[in-house]
């Protein structure tokens, strides 16, 4: 009898487990095609919102310049030349043999933008969609000596992108910069680039000085790209590679018990900033294992996540998520680092 009793409760328990099992599956089925039914929704209202880009190339008109067509490049693009520069230096430059091959490696690379022209379309579709007032801007493409510190400038009507930023992390004009800043001046990022510019200003300066309230500035301004760039992976969001990405994900638990372990969430330590969320060859851990492989700005991660579980358990609209703090985000959030 003992047998037959352990037997049943042993099925009973198997069946129960299946049937969860079915329920869960079926669950996941039902929200993810919800989600889907959700963003095509938006992906079709985006698409409805006129907007009209129109690519400058001052990079081209620059690479022409001469003594007769500089005045009427002035006028045109006064914001392009600094008045405490004499006539003859803008010349002088437009001659200099490395702005030369500048002109002449961008002018390769980019003979077309058609491309860029509708990607950018798209995301100020989805940036309207979501922040009407945000205005259109006027798009100028320049060359800028490489200032890849400044590879996207943006005002309220003006966007201007430094195409000689973007020929490609092997190019020859960018040896003796370091690798892990070659590694994003490539073509495909010039979108999360521009993206990443509107983010930073929607979300405003970080007031909150601690760790966590930094983690969770750049996951908002990340959570706002991933809504800007639908089409766009991940990793090309974060401008990370695929395997770092990868590593991230599969690492998230240990990161999040790293830091909560050691307290440093409510942590004013001004190096934690350039240890796990500025660009760096690399996160420093101080942990030899993890060091070799962890991938820079790994805070802005664990912050995106923790931004997208507030999301996901709090019905409050994007303007609420820009308003509220740090710890009101993460203790609302009921963020689990996925195992």
């Amino acid at each position: 009898m003992a047998l037959y009793s352990n037997r049943n409760y042993l099925m009973g328990y198997y069946n129960l487990k299946m049937k969860t099992a079915v329920l869960l599956k079926f669950m996941f089925i039902f929200c993810f095609l919800l989600s889907c039914k959700r963003e095509s929704k938006i992906e079709k209202e985006a698409a409805k919102i006129p907007v009209e880009i129109n690519i400058e190339r001052f990079d081209r008109s620059f690479a022409g310049l001469n003594k007769e067509n500089l005045p009427e490049l002035k006028i045109k693009y006064p914001f392009l030349f600094s008045e405490k520069y004499a006539d003859s230096t803008w010349i002088n430059k437009a001659k200099d043999t490395i702005q030369l091959e500048l002109n002449k490696e961008v002018e390769k690379a980019f003979s077309d933008l058609s491309e860029e022209k509708e990607q950018l379309r798209s995301l100020f579709q989805y940036i309207k969609f979501y922040f009407p007032e945000i205005k259109v801007p006027k798009v100028v493409t320049i060359t800028s000596d490489v200032d890849y510190r400044n590879k996207v400038v943006i005002t309220k009507d003006l966007l201007i992108i430094s195409l000689d930023t973007y020929l490609g992390k092997e190019h020859h004009f960018y040896e003796g910069i370091q690798k892990y800043l070659r590694q994003n001046f490539e073509r495909e990022q010039i979108l999360p680039d521009v993206a990443s510019m509107y983010t930073k200003n929607l979300v405003g300066p970080i007031r909150d000085r601690t760790f966590l309230g930094n983690l969770v500035s750049f996951g908002k301004e990340l959570y706002l790209k991933d809504l800007f760039l639908p089409s766009f992976n991940n990793a090309q969001k974060m401008g990370y590679t695929k395997e770092q990405y990868a590593w991230a994900e599969a690492n998230e638990e240990q990161i999040w018990r790293y830091f909560v372990d050691r307290q440093l969430l409510y942590s004013t330590d001004s190096d934690l900033l350039p240890r796990f969320l500025y660009p760096a060859p690399f996160s420093k851990f101080y942990l030899e294992e993890i060091d070799k492989e962890a991938p820079d700005r790994i805070g802005q991660f664990i912050g995106l996540r923790i931004v997208a579980s507030y999301m996901k358990n709090n019905n409050v609209s994007l303007r609420q998520l820009l308003l509220a703090d740090a710890e009101t985000i993460f203790n609302t959030s009921k963020y689990k680092p996925a195992r």
